[in-house]
């Protein structure tokens, strides 16, 4: 090996990639793509800042070039891609608007489709460029080449479930196609015999343990207010909760549900197998999972079976797949009876909405419509850009173009990058009405909602927290009705807001209903004053009665 080569192989094993970076910027002139990639590595080894991103960046995209044909080449550009999502997450929302991130997220797309005609189908790269059509929001392009993978047989677990859970956001699978790929996702799930699970105990408890499994209890994070019904509300008498978390960071709002559980432990940091076990020890009678196929899932615990009785519920909602998934808890807005058999779990349905807000946590105030003051409509939607599909964006252009001088607020509960949307929206000529708004704290998120004369819900995927909090500010949403339980979540929350005319039948009543609501603004004002007065008052934040119609099904189980 040459002498140079030979001390590049010693630095790096040795991890002095502070001296690494030194000698090949000192020793290399004319730098090879197999060094220039090696020379951004060693950035990314050496630190993960900002700086050291952009420089790596710079690299990669050199040994990319300079080598198009060659597996140095392509390590390079797979390397850069990856690197330029990481940055791209990196920024914080308002950085986002002015620095370069965003424009090396975008550099990927032209170079991956150049390197794809070389190379053809090559399963690093194809997973590098499905982080970025991810972060871009570019649905059709992630679930192209994540359907690809499938047919490829290079989908690994994270991937596969990822592919399950993004085609709820199009009306391209029928309920009978997230049964068939859930099954077939729970087929590639390990199963534990050869692994030294403990067995499940079947010794009788004192009271009722039931066990909630979720990575998503910090921040106040969605699903927080929806749980906080049943942890608040539990008849400590009869039962006793248990709560595993699989988040790697804490903070105050995880604590709050700390101290509301019996137990609580931390289980990111243990292989699914020890923290299988350390449930099993704790002899759980019912374990739900809150999850689901959303991102940091660890469904094959479920798999293996946890406890007696495992339900799924909250997080995801659709069906798991698991023959060990014994129950689904849903109402009947959501699955007809004769659909049930499209879903692996048996339907549990709640006597009027299969989840309940725990209310907002300030004091609300009430507020005329926008419209009243402004003399124009402001629509809004405060949905993750992934449920805006191009057949929301038709519609939602649509209702611009017919209501004069009307905007539409959007702002994702997720960081992602617009010029995708904003592509989409400007085919239809509509792009001037649209307002982009950043991520914002809690308070202020919510008194946004002053702002909007009337929601728009997202469909197939529709919203469901973000739905809560319009109608707990007093603003009306406009809904569609959907083929599976989740796309009818918006037509449930509407039904039981008692406020039917808000649902649509089709996307051409969706716009009709809309401008409708348009022409008599002191209507709907008025509206917006029932909706407010009314709200806290129904199904939707009962947490009293959902609770306790909640805890009866348990018992029964």
């Amino acid at each position: 090996m040459d002498e140079k080569f030979l001390k590049l192989s010693n630095l790096f094993k040795e991890e002095k990639y502070d001296e690494l970076i030194l000698f090949i910027q000192s020793s290399f002139k004319d730098k090879s793509s197999q060094i220039l990639n090696l020379l951004g590595v060693a950035r990314l080894f050496n630190s993960k800042d900002k700086v050291s991103l952009i420089l790596a960046l710079s690299d990669f995209k050199q040994g990319y070039l300079k080598e198009k044909t060659t597996n140095f080449g392509l390590e390079a550009l797979i390397n850069f891609i990856n690197t330029a999502v990481d940055l791209y997450i990196l920024q914080s929302p308002a950085e986002d608007v002015i620095n370069d991130s965003s424009i090396f997220l975008n550099q990927t797309n032209e170079l991956f489709e150049e390197a794809e005609i070389c190379f053809g189908y090559n399963e690093k790269l194809v997973s590098a460029i499905i982080r970025v059509y991810q972060n871009q929001g570019n649905l059709n392009k992630t679930l192209f080449y994540l359907k690809k993978q499938f047919e490829k047989n290079d989908l690994n677990l994270s991937r596969f479930s990822s592919w399950i859970f993004f085609n709820n956001y199009k009306k391209s699978w029928t309920q009978a196609d997230f049964l068939k790929y859930s099954k077939l996702f729970a087929d590639k799930i390990e199963n534990f015999t050869s692994n030294n699970p403990i067995e499940l105990n079947k010794k009788k408890n004192s009271k009722i343990r039931i066990g909630f499994l979720s990575s998503e209890i910090l921040k106040k994070h969605s699903i927080t207010y929806f749980l906080e019904t049943i942890f608040k509300n539990c008849n400590r008498d009869k039962f006793e909760i248990y709560l595993y978390l699989d988040n790697y960071l804490e903070d105050e709002n995880t604590n709050e549900f700390k101290i509301l559980a019996k137990k609580s432990i931390n289980v990111s940091n243990l292989k699914d197998i020890e923290a299988f076990n350390l449930i099993r020890e704790d002899n759980i009678d019912i374990m739900f999972d809150i999850t689901g196929m959303t991102s940091l899932n660890r469904v094959s615990l479920f798999k293996n079976r946890l406890a007696p009785k495992q339900i799924s519920w909250l997080g995801y909602c659709n069906t798991s797949g698991l023959d060990n998934m014994d129950y689904l808890i849903a109402d009947r807005n959501l699955i007809y009876e004769e659909e049930e058999n499209n879903y692996s779990e048996k339907i549990i349905y709640l006597p009027n909405i299969w989840n309940c807000h725990s209310g907002l946590n300030f004091e609300r105030s009430e507020s005329d419509a926008p419209c009243l003051k402004e003399k124009n409509i402001t629509f809004g939607s405060f949905n993750n850009f992934n449920k805006i599909n191009e057949r929301v964006i038709y519609v939602w252009s649509q209702i611009l173009q017919k209501v004069k001088n009307s905007k539409l607020i959007l702002k994702s509960s997720l960081k992602m990058n617009r010029s995708y949307l904003k592509k989409e929206f400007n085919k239809y000529g509509v792009i001037d009405s649209i307002i982009f708004l950043e991520k914002r704290k809690l308070e202020s998120h919510y008194n946004l909602y002053k702002q909007i004369d009337i929601a728009l819900d997202t469909f197939p995927y529709n919203g469901v927290t973000t739905t809560f909090e319009a109608i707990s500010m007093g603003v009306p949403v406009i809904t569609m009705k959907g083929y599976n339980f989740n796309s009818r979540c918006g037509e449930s929350i509407i039904k039981n807001l008692g406020m039917d005319s808000l649902i649509a039948n089709d996307e051409e009543d969706y716009i009709s209903k809309t401008i409708n609501m348009t022409v008599d603004k002191n209507k709907l004002s008025e509206t917006r004053k029932t909706i407010f007065n009314t709200s806290y008052q129904t199904p939707l934040f009962d947490t009293k009665k959902f609770s306790s119609d909640f805890f009866d099904i348990l018992g029964k189980i």
